[in-house]
Order: C-alpha cells, then sequence, then structure tokens
C-alpha cells in the first residue's frame, strides 16, 4: 500500500480511485450498446436466429437486473473492493469467453455471465469511491464518474461499429480484455477496502425473481417458434408468472427482503417505477430493432450504422444535464410526462416515414427528438426517487429503479421481437421493414401509456421530514446500498 500520509499521496490515491471506479463503469456501460450495433454481423457469422439475437441482449441484462440489487448487499458483507475484484475478474474472462464463442448458445451464456460481473461492479463503483474520497471533495469526483458513465452509453454503437468495421464483431468483447487486466491489479492494491450493513441476504427472493423472470422472458422469445398455445409456452409463462407471484408474497413476509415492498407505498416512488418500466420497454425494444434497420434497410456498414446512431445517444447526452437541475426547481412531473410524450411522438414518426429507397435524412429529427425525450424523462427519475424515499432508504430504493428499469428493457425485446417476427424478417430489406414498423409503434404507444402515467405523480416531489435532496447523493459509503443510475439505455 502506498504512503498515504502525506496531503500529495492521498491526492494522488484519491485520483486513482476515480479514475478506477470510472473506467470500470465505463466498460459496463459501453457494453449496453456496443453489442446492439453488431447484432447483424453475428446474425451473419454464426447463423443466429432472432430468438438467439434476442438472448444475446437480454441474457445480459437480465442478469445484470436480477443481480444487481444482492451484489451491493454481497459487498456489504464480504467487503467491497473484494467483491468489486470478483466482478471485474468475471467481466473479464466472461468477455474473452464471448470474443471465443463459435456458436449463438456459447455466447449467450458468456453474456450472462457478463451481466452478471456487470452487475458486481456497477454498484460497488459508487460507494468504492465515497469511502476513498472525502466528503468534501466528492462532489467533483461524483460528477466525473457519471460523466463517463454517460459518455459510454453515447459511444456505445459508435465504437462498436468502428471495431467490428476495422477488425470482426469479436473484437467489441476483446477490447474489454486489456482493460480488465489493468484495472484488476491497480484496483487490488490501491482500493481502499470498506464494508456496510450485514443484515441476512434474501437467498429465496432472489432465486424466486430470477427463476420467474427468466420463465416469463423465455416464453416471450420462444412463442413465435413454438407457438402461443404449445404447451411449452403456455407451461412457461404461466409458470412464470406464479413463480413471480409467490415473490410478491415471500417479500411481504421476509424479514430483510430483496425488494421491500412497502417502498411502493409512496405515489411518487411508484409512479417513477412505473413510468421507467415503460419507457425502458418501448425505448430499449425498438432500438433493438432500429440499429438493425439502419443496416438492412440502407445497406449501411456497423460503423455507418454507429454514427447515425450518435443523433439518438447524443441528444440524450445533451438534455441530461439540463433535465436534471431544471427537475429540482419546478418537480419531475412535467419532464417525465413531456419525456416519455416526446419519446413515444419520436417512434410513431420513425415508423411511420420508414420505408424502402428511402434517404437516411428524414429520420434525424426524430432520432434527435427521442434522445432528448429520454434526458428528460430519465434525469429527473434519479431525483424523483430519491425524494420520495427517507435517507437510510435511498441505497434500496435506487437499487429498486435501477432494476426495473433494466427488466424493462427485457420485456421490450422480448414483446418487440415477438411482433417483429410475426410480421416480417430478415430476408430482404422490405421484410426487415414489415417488422420492424409494427414492432416501433407498438413500442410507441407503450411509451405513451408510460407518459400519461407520468402525469400521476405528486405535483411536487413529495419532501419527506429528512427526505433525500434530490440534487444530493446520498453517502453511499454510510448506507453501502447506493447503486449508480445506470445509463438510460440497456443496460
Amino acid at each position: 500500500m502506498p504512503d498515504t500520509s502525506s496531503p500529495v499521496a492521498a491526492g494522488r490515491r484519491r485520483w486513482i480511485t476515480v479514475i478506477t471506479v470510472s473506467v470500470a463503469l465505463f466498460m459496463v456501460t459501453l457494453d449496453n450498446l456496443i453489442v446492439i450495433v453488431g447484432l447483424p454481423s453475428i446474425r451473419e457469422s454464426l447463423g443466429a436466429s432472432l430468438e438467439s439475437l434476442e438472448w444475446t441482449v437480454n441474457a445480459y441484462t437480465l442478469a445484470f437486473a436480477v443481480a444487481l440489487i444482492p451484489a451491493a448487499a454481497l459487498g456489504d458483507r464480504f467487503g467491497r473492493r473484494r467483491l468489486f475484484l470478483v466482478g471485474l475478474l468475471l467481466f473479464t474472462a466472461s468477455s474473452a469467453a464471448a470474443a471465443l464463442a463459435t456458436t449463438a448458445g456459447a455466447l449467450i451464456v458468456a453474456r450472462m455471465a457478463q451481466g452478471i460481473g456487470g452487475a458486481i461492479i456497477a454498484p460497488l463503483t459508487l460507494t468504492l469511491l465515497a469511502a476513498g474520497v472525502p466528503r468534501e471533495r466528492r462532489g467533483l469526483a461524483i460528477g466525473i464518474w457519471s460523466a463517463i458513465s454517460g459518455i459510454g452509453v453515447a459511444l456505445g454503437p459508435l465504437v462498436g461499429g468502428a471495431v467490428i468495421e476495422a477488425a470482426s464483431w469479436q473484437w467489441i468483447f476483446w477490447i474489454n480484455v486489456p482493460v480488465g487486466l489493468v484495472l484488476l491489479p491497480v484496483a487490488g492494491f490501491l482500493l481502499r477496502e470498506s464494508f456496510g450493513p450485514q443484515g441476512r441476504l434474501d437467498i429465496v427472493g432472489f432465486g424466486l425473481v430470477a427463476l420467474g423472470l427468466s420463465g416469463v422472458v423465455f416464453g416471450l422469445v420462444r412463442a413465435n417458434a413454438a407457438g402461443w398455445s404449445s404447451p411449452e409456452i403456455i407451461g412457461t409463462l404461466g409458470g412464470g408468472a406464479v413463480v413471480l407471484a409467490l415473490f410478491v408474497w415471500w417479500e411481504h413476509r421476509a424479514a430483510t427482503p430483496m425488494v421491500p415492498l412497502n417502498l411502493f407505498a409512496s405515489r411518487g416512488f411508484a409512479v417513477t417505477n412505473l413510468a421507467g418500466l415503460f419507457m425502458m420497454f418501448g425505448t430499449f425494444g425498438s432500438i433493438f430493432l432500429l440499429t438493425q434497420l439502419l443496416q438492412g434497410l440502407f445497406g449501411y456498414g456497423p460503423l455507418e450504422a454507429g454514427l447515425r446512431m450518435l443523433v439518438w445517444t447524443g441528444a440524450t447526452l445533451l438534455v441530461a444535464p439540463l433535465a436534471g437541475p431544471m427537475a429540482e426547481r419546478f418537480g419531475p412531473r412535467p419532464f417525465m410526462a413531456a419525456g416519455l410524450a416526446l419519446q413515444a411522438t419520436a417512434l410513431y414518426w420513425i415508423a411511420a416515414v420508414s420505408e424502402v429507397g428511402m434517404a437516411w435524412t428524414p429520420l434525424i429529427p426524430p432520432f434527435a427528438l427521442a434522445g432528448a425525450g429520454m434526458a428528460l424523462s430519465f434525469a429527473p427519475s434519479a431525483s424523483a426517487v430519491l425524494a420520495s424515499v427517507r435517507p437510510e432508504r435511498a441505497g434500496q430504493a435506487s437499487g429498486v429503479n435501477n432494476a426495473v428499469r433494466e427488466v424493462g428493457g427485457v420485456f421490450g425485446i422480448a414483446v418487440l421481437g415477438t411482433i417483429f417476427a410475426h410480421n416480417g424478417g430478415f430476408s430482404s430489406p422490405q421484410a426487415l421493414l414489415d417488422g420492424t414498423a409494427p414492432a416501433v409503434v407498438a413500442g410507441a404507444s407503450v411509451t405513451a401509456a408510460g407518459a400519461l402515467i407520468a402525469l400521476l405523480h405528486p405535483r411536487k416531489a413529495a419532501r419527506l421530514r429528512g427526505a433525500a435532496r434530490p440534487g444530493a447523493a446520498p453517502d453511499p459509503a454510510a448506507s453501502g446500498q447506493s447503486t449508480p443510475e445506470p445509463a438510460p439505455v440497456g443496460t
């Protein structure tokens, strides 16, 4: 361990902490969208079906969503630095496994392991940062950490496209390996170990929610291939629903529930989560198809498609810093509702104007509108969640909110992928458009419903006695439960 007795040494270690956790989070957030732009290349290389492509994305997102909350609790119990190293090792090794995959099945398994590794890394980056940076300097550190996360999302499609065109789709996974190998010794030797509250782990709850969500998603993804009335689909959908009902029953009775359901007694918290679920359902499910439409309809390569997706992600990055402070001043309700309405309008617009033989330029305005709407709805939701609970529950509330949004993205890809397969396919640009247009309309309709739900949010964020001020992050080092607000797409 370096000597931290002098101010210079302490400052050096502080910046090493900020850079280490920020780069780790960048690696995870970059992986959210970097894979989507490579789906056509993966489909051609591995002969993957639409079902396999859905699982390539959903395996990561579903594993991330399910493992996110228990990961923070495990870090509290066994040491945040120690578990962070486990997450880094798993993410790095599974990235190599994904790059080496020669079948769609092997790639899906590797992506699931990546999702678990990412779920371990993401919440611990903030708690490790809080433990390694004094409170008076934490604002700047968290600002850097948050900005790097946003840049990872914005650059995901561009980096993915550039890497695939320069080398092959395997390199979108290989690029994680040297980064992970550098971060592992740095984190092991220079990050400060810390622990949090060590209550009992809700193993039963974790098992029930993982099994239930997997059953429902499997049924939705397999429905077109097996038939909606087949025993396989009825059994998995029905079984998954029953297990999820058991999960709710268990969480009501568990002494230390994984998801404290009494959080939803707050109308602001319940509405924010439901609106976020609908946002991610419609938007992420649509992006899954639109990135493939850009390549199939216009004949773009991965890099050209990634450049055009920057219109969407870049607008999100530009508007988000403005939306947060304005929502704190005027309340989150109008911003969340307006943002979801803009996203819905943009998706309807895209579906209406898309046709074979068109130029790309008519899609620029709706892409920018969708990105701006995403920022308007996403940034205020973080403030709304923190304002609806007491400070000691801020970490739990943030973790639940993050997981709910990830689940929304999983269901969006599964359902919109099913609509796509029912109406079209990959055989020609027209077949691709025939499947994508009705699926995007469905995504727009779900997002529009989310806008109506957002209007149910209290007119002004309820200020509980001692509630967390929306503009101020809770002390993650103290609570041990804070999880970062992940990128608005995919996670």
